[in-house]
């Protein structure tokens, strides 16, 4: 496995293209650019399906401010005020969405040319965070795994280690259609949740969780997206759609377990992941169209450093976070 050369930054860096997989089954495109997994092929049954939204050069990437299949970091999601308190000391952040800290704050992890190198099957990505970047405390070290297991299953593997005490989430902003055009209402969701986390103002997490029995928060069993986008629910009003995370357990587990199946146009993706909730998003601020994919964000939860009842987000020194999220394709 060897880099291609993708394109040139506006400052003139060169950013370099990883392919993964073929041979029929699912193959997938990363560049170095935001770590992003840029483009992904599954076969259908109609013929092979694009299923991620993305850019066609360089310029588009750049222009992107929706972290297209971007690696999201320091903190995926909203930080309610841009501030956190950690071991006695208040982070001031950058607000870079109102008053929040939206996704590590701005440039973020989307915007950084990673480094990388072939590692067996796979392509490994690195990328250091200096401490102090947009306010997080410590010399933050991040590694991301992309690979193609069985011709079926794309494989996202992340580390990272610290200098100094901090909060830490990692995700990736995949943005799937299934369908390979149009808008995601015909998309049948599950998710292994019974609550999820609502939203207030501004779209922060504010808690407590919410019991998922008679809303168009219940994905227990196949729901088609399009029923509870249509609902009228006060949660789905304010947000827009599904901007919302759903608790699967509560806190990380070792191996990767089945937590969410996305299924439309005769192609199933379900998904696996070590993460203790799983952020559904529905493109509610896409254009052309609005609700044009869904995200299956695996993460902990948003705001989780302001809000003591939610898995804890802090890493030590001495410690190395390890985390994994598979999606995997049938059709």
């Amino acid at each position: 496995m060897a880099a291609t050369a993708y394109g040139r930054m506006a400052d003139g860096a060169a950013v370099e293209a990883w392919r993964l997989g073929g041979g029929g089954g699912i193959e997938a495109t990363v560049i170095t650019y935001g770590a992003r997994l840029a483009s992904l092929t599954v076969p259908g049954p109609r013929g092979r399906v694009q299923v991620l939204l993305g850019c066609a050069d360089m310029a588009g990437w750049e222009a992107d401010r929706a972290y297209l299949g971007a690696t999201v970091g320091r903190f995926a999601g909203r930080i309610e005020g841009a501030r956190f308190s950690l071991d006695g000391m208040e982070h001031l952040l950058a607000a870079n969405d109102g008053a929040a800290c939206l996704h590590g704050g701005s440039p973020g992890f989307e915007r950084a040319l990673w480094r990388a190198e072939a590692d067996g099957d796979g392509v490994v990505l690195r990328h250091v965070s200096p401490a102090g970047e947009n306010g997080f405390p410590g010399r933050l070290a991040v590694a991301v795994r992309y690979s193609v297991r069985d011709g079926r299953a794309l494989v996202i593997e992340y580390t990272a280690t610290t200098d100094a005490p901090t909060e830490l989430n990692l995700t990736n902003h995949a943005y799937f259609n299934l369908s390979g055009g149009g808008d995601i209402s015909e998309h049948a969701l599950t998710v292994a949740a019974d609550a999820f986390v609502p939203v207030g103002p501004g779209l922060i997490q504010n808690g407590p969780p919410c019991a998922v029995d008679g809303t168009p928060f219940d994905f227990r069993v196949p729901r088609r997206l399009d029923d509870g986008l249509g609902s009228g629910h006060a949660q789905i009003l304010v947000a827009g759609g599904y901007d919302h995370s759903f608790l699967i357990s509560p806190g990380p587990v070792l191996a990767p377990r089945w937590i969410a199946r996305l299924a439309a146009g005769g192609v199933e993706m379900d998904c696996f992941t070590t993460e203790p909730s799983v952020q559904v998003y529905t493109g509610n601020f896409l254009d052309n169209p609005r609700h044009g994919a869904v995200t299956l964000e695996t993460q902990h939860v948003p705001n989780a450093p302001n809000r003591p009842e939610f898995a804890s987000t802090v890493l030590r020194p001495g410690a190395v976070l390890r985390s994994e999220t598979v999606y995997r394709f049938s059709g």
